[in-house]
């Protein structure tokens, strides 16, 4: 006969090395779960400290903090009779290693019951754990790890077993994997299945990326379908200190069913979960150390036995994704960064546009939060508005107080540009001004002039190639310098306390080309939209037209993209993107997912696009294209290494440092690779041509028999 057990998961808000919120939020968790009558409480990856430490991991205070963290956690009444699975970061042997810590606050021997370490690592993409951590290597293997002192006092035990272990329990087993282990090919609950172990569980800090969740849903399902058992899912949420979002998804799942599913998004810091299963018959490992413990995780009243419900999992469209997973990523930056809002320059493109979008859609769940009596939103709101009584009540009424937009026209602006983004300005809601920068413009060349003698032309004016990429540069540059005035001392003009975040609202295509001025008003604090496509994005205003009613961006959407930098024709725009970058943005996703996700250089990009624009474009064409790309890629690449730090979105992001490790001084002239494209489009023509003589003979011959 099967018993019955209820284990609790949950996503928690961390931020790296706020111990003091960390420890609060865990406590809150645990606190959660025993309410639900949990015995077992499951919490992400490094929750002690934050996942995002990055290489504050090598400082011995990261280390300490983590331990009297711990100390309060053992010592606490919240944590009694509950089995608490947290994580941390321990030396072991001179050694550190990424760990999940188990202990049970009852009068037990030994509280602190294992600790295990991480066996295999995420160190690609926006992960660098083998920079701060190492792999455990000894399968199966546990050593004994003598406790600190500090811990010691506490529990009045020496050492505890560290390594790769699995707890046993009076009434069943439980075995541990961590994030990165559930997507290897080995993972670690393979053995553990076969071994017997009933309870799989993971403490995870997986970032959000668009159309990744059902990856990881799949993945939690395929650990049980085959072999059986409970599959517990933790995983971070919120923007822990850095460029990725952690979005959360708890879950369980039993004998490869999703039983209970945590939301994706979510402004609660704290977002608990709880199972009760039927478990089966149980059978002890045969090859893992089991770590005994006196404790049983079911209650007894085993006559009416539940049976799992499996649930059909709701899966966000991209559109959604853009929506929510940036507007979450930006309160969390806004409210910890104690500013009082943002402000966005706001041309009336589709980019700047979708940045306007995005604060709208976090107004919409922050009002959303606050009706559903979420106090702790409610809070931080009046603290970044700088009012204890206010209450919002509408999202455009709450835009009006956190966010300020700004069109910085000049004599190259249109009346179009200037009419629509303040058609989008009035129904979002947001402060909005019409700032001039042509005075300044004409001061900064002013200064040039008199040094220099020489006043710089447009080219529709006489002027050279160099002159008018320098005049645009400069206005592009002065609406920088203005952007972080206002956002400076905007509010103290108006009698207001406290300064602005000033948001960018450059794509990842253009990023990818380096289609904009260095140190432009591209050069924000943050950048909501730096790692998605032109195409997602005009999608996603497409979505906030029927979801927000912003009827205004359907002339934004039909407007074709510029940067309205060069001089007016007949009082309309000359300049398009498109055929500034020589690109459009639909070939430029092609080619940057290319570029990134299947590592291509010059040579091995060009192969794969005459087959798939084969269609469309010659062999000749496509290799222009490619060699136009790589031209431009290597002469702006020096632009990411300022570019603002951007919502990591996309798996060929072209984030510099932190994602995209790539030199920023290169031979624009890529001799060798262009000549190996230029070789292979002789030899496809000379293909080519040989089938035409060969048809055309055959033809010849046919008409004289």
């Amino acid at each position: 006969m099967g018993r019955k057990v209820t284990l609790a998961t949950c996503s928690l808000n961390q931020w790296a090395l706020d111990f003091d919120g960390n420890l609060e939020r865990i406590l809150k968790s645990i606190e959660i779960a025993k309410a639900h009558g949990a015995k077992y409480r499951l919490g992400p990856e490094l929750e002690i400290c934050g996942y995002g430490c990055a290489d504050h991991f090598y400082e011995s205070d990261t280390l300490l903090h983590s331990f009297q963290v711990l100390r309060k956690l053992v010592e606490s009444p919240i944590t009694q009779d509950i089995i608490c699975d947290v994580g941390m970061p321990i030396m072991h042997h001179n050694v550190r290693y990424n760990c999940r810590v188990l202990f049970l606050n009852r009068y037990v021997s030994t509280p602190i019951l294992l600790i295990r370490p991480k066996m295999l690592m995420a160190n690609s993409g926006v992960y660098r754990e083998m920079r701060w951590f190492s792999p455990w290597k000894q399968s199966r293997q546990v050593e004994e790890y003598f406790l600190p002192r500090i811990i010691q006092e506490v529990t009045g035990q020496d050492t505890v077993p560290f390594g790769d272990c699995v707890l046993s329990t009076k009434d069943t087993c439980i075995g541990t994997e961590m994030c990165a282990e559930l997507w290897n090919p080995n993972s670690p609950h393979i053995q553990m299945g076969l071994d017997g172990v009933e309870i799989f569980t993971n403490s995870s800090a997986s970032h959000h990326e668009l159309r990744k969740a059902d990856q990881r849903v799949n993945l939690v399902k395929s650990a049980t379908i085959k072999s059986g058992g409970i599959y517990l899912y933790a995983n971070l949420r919120g923007c822990d200190g850095d460029r990725v979002y952690y979005d959360g998804c708890a879950m369980v799942a039993i004998n490869g069913d999703i039983v209970a599913q945590g939301a994706q998004f979510s402004l609660n810091d704290v977002v608990g979960m709880d199972m009760k299963r039927t478990r089966p018959v149980f059978s002890f490992p045969l090859s893992h150390t089991l770590v005994k413990v006196d404790f049983s995780l079911s209650s007894g009243d085993d006559i009416h036995l539940p049976t799992h419900q499996p649930i059909t999992w709701h899966f966000n469209s991209p559109e959604e994704e853009i929506s929510l997973g940036p507007a979450c990523w930006l309160w969390d930056y806004l409210r910890r960064s104690e500013q009082a809002g943002f402000l966005l320059p706001l041309s009336g493109g589709v980019d700047s546009s979708s940045t306007a979008c995005i604060v709208h859609s976090m107004c919409v769940l922050l009002c959303q939060a606050v009706e559903g009596g979420n106090s702790q939103v409610l809070e931080d709101v009046r603290r970044v508005v700088g009012d204890d009584s206010y209450r919002p009540e509408h999202p455009r009424e709450l835009c009006g107080h956190i966010f300020t937009t700004c069109y910085m026209a000049s004599e190259n602006s249109s009346e179009d540009t200037c009419s629509r983004a303040k058609g989008l300005a009035n129904q979002i809601g947001s402060t909005h001004m019409n700032i001039n920068i042509d005075m300044a413009v004409k001061g900064i060349l002013g200064i040039f002039s008199v040094v220099t003698g020489r006043w710089p032309q447009f080219r529709v004016n006489g002027g050279s190639h160099r002159e008018n990429l320098a005049l645009q540069n400069v206005q592009a540059r002065v609406r920088m310098v203005l952007a972080y005035l206002f956002a400076q001392l905007g509010l103290w003009a108006r009698g207001k306390p406290g300064g602005l975040l000033v948001l960018g609202s450059a794509n990842v295509d253009e990023s990818l080309t380096g289609y904009f001025t260095k140190y432009d008003c591209s050069s924000a604090d943050i950048n909501p939209i730096g790692g998605i496509s032109k195409t997602d994005l005009k999608s996603f205003l497409l979505y906030c037209v029927e979801q927000f009613q912003l009827t205004a961006l359907t002339g934004i959407l039909s407007a074709p993209p510029t940067a309205e930098l060069e001089p007016l024709t007949d009082g309309q725009v000359s300049q398009t993107d498109e055929a500034d970058m020589g690109l459009t943005y639909s070939e430029l996703s092609v080619i940057g997912r290319l570029r990134k996700i299947s590592k291509c250089g010059p040579f091995s990009m060009f192969c794969k696009l005459i087959h798939t624009w084969k269609d469309a474009l010659s062999p000749a064409e496509v290799a222009q294209k490619v060699k136009h790309f790589f031209r431009m890629y290597s002469v702006n690449r020096h632009k990411m290494t300022t570019v603002t730090p951007s919502y990591h979105a996309e798996s060929y992001s072209p984030d510099d440092n932190r994602f995209d490790l790539r030199p920023f001084l290169y031979n624009t002239r890529w001799t060798w690779q262009f000549r190996c494209i230029d070789n292979q489009v002789a030899l496809r023509q000379g293909l080519h041509c040989h089938r035409i003589l060969r048809l055309n003979g055959g033809g010849r011959r046919g008409s004289q028999i």
